[in-house]
């Protein structure tokens, strides 16, 4: 006796098993391979706050004023293809109303230009492609992915050096909920400038190697959990110049006790954030999870039809009839 299956009951049986077979490739196999630093990138952020600055044409610290910072991230394809390493070109310029806006950031407060490189799945630092300055810590102008709830060492580009941020709770920006880091930097010399000797308590001494010295008394950073995207960035910036051998501040080239990002940026980075996130989510779990529970349903549900569903075949009526009268 012979049976057969039906046709619905073997696609709905394969559909299962490839689904069932989908859910851990997209776990170990798809989202990593998603979970990777662009390299397209080309996003400004704009920090603003109150405070002081040395102004060039008074030849004083002036006080009480608006300063903004503006960074342009953009990367640069072509180099991240070719050495395989996310490669972002970072534009920072310190400006006052005075000279914003500014057509030349060049006629800025202070203007910087650095050249990025990490690890697009690690983001660890990566030391090619004319990568200025060398970088150090695990995180600069994004954390990893999947960040974690500990202390992270962060990259201060004005200190050149590395500062621990540590983990502060959970902070909500613009409704959005990340995680929050702070830290802050002692004084700390950073070099030496030529400038009049009567500028920092010298008056006998026509030029001195002025001490430039640096703090900053408030880190805080509101991380995206699953992208490690940055939506939230204050900081409290001091520069000042000190004569050479000196413990006192003679003259303020910077300070402010918070710049922070300004609400448009904040609202930019928490769209960004919730959109790579949600993307991140339907790879590593909603999409899995899917796959998993309609893979396990149509596989039980197609064996069982397999199972069932198959049905004899029906004697031929005259085949007893036809052997008897062979006999």
């Amino acid at each position: 006796m012979r049976r057969t299956a039906s046709p619905m009951s073997l696609v709905l049986l394969g559909a299962g098993v490839f689904l069932l077979v989908l859910a851990p490739l997209l776990v170990a196999y798809v989202q990593p391979h998603a979970k990777r630093t662009p390299i397209d990138v080309d996003t400004t952020t704009v920090f603003t706050g109150k405070g002081s600055y040395f102004d060039t044409s008074k030849l004083r610290t002036v006080h009480g004023k608006t300063i903004t910072i503006t960074r342009q991230v953009r990367g640069d394809v072509s180099d991240s293809v070719r050495s395989g390493n996310a490669v972002w070109d970072v534009s920072t310029s310190v400006d006052t109303d005075r000279t914003l806006p500014a057509s030349d950031t060049r006629d800025s407060l202070q203007w910087t230009l650095e050249r990025w490189v990490t690890d697009r799945s690690t983001n660890e630092p990566v030391h090619c492609c004319e990568e200025t300055p060398t970088f150090d810590g695990e995180a600069y102008l994004k954390f990893p992915f999947d960040v974690e709830e500990r202390s992270y060492r962060w990259w201060d580009g004005t200190l050149g050096a590395v500062v621990q941020l540590r983990y502060a709770g959970r902070r909500t920006v613009q409704g959005y909920e990340g995680l929050r880091f702070t830290g802050s930097v002692a004084p700390t010399r950073t070099g030496v400038r030529q400038v009049p000797g009567r500028l920092v308590g010298r008056p006998r001494t026509p030029q001195v190697l002025a001490e430039e010295w640096y703090a900053n008394s408030a880190v805080e950073l509101v991380a995206d959990r699953r992208t490690g995207r940055i939506v939230y960035a204050a900081i409290g910036p001091r520069k000042t110049l000190r004569a050479p051998g000196s413990d006192k501040d003679a003259v303020v080239l910077l300070a402010s006790e918070k710049i922070a990002f300004t609400p448009r940026t904040q609202r930019q980075q928490v769209d960004l954030a919730a959109a790579d996130s949600e993307k991140l989510a339907l790879l590593g779990t909603t999409a899995p999870a899917g796959a998993a529970v309609l893979g396990a349903l149509l596989a039980l549900l197609g064996g069982a039809l397999v199972a069932r569903g198959r049905r004899p075949e029906r004697a031929n009526p005259d085949a007893h009839l036809m052997t008897n009268q062979a006999a």
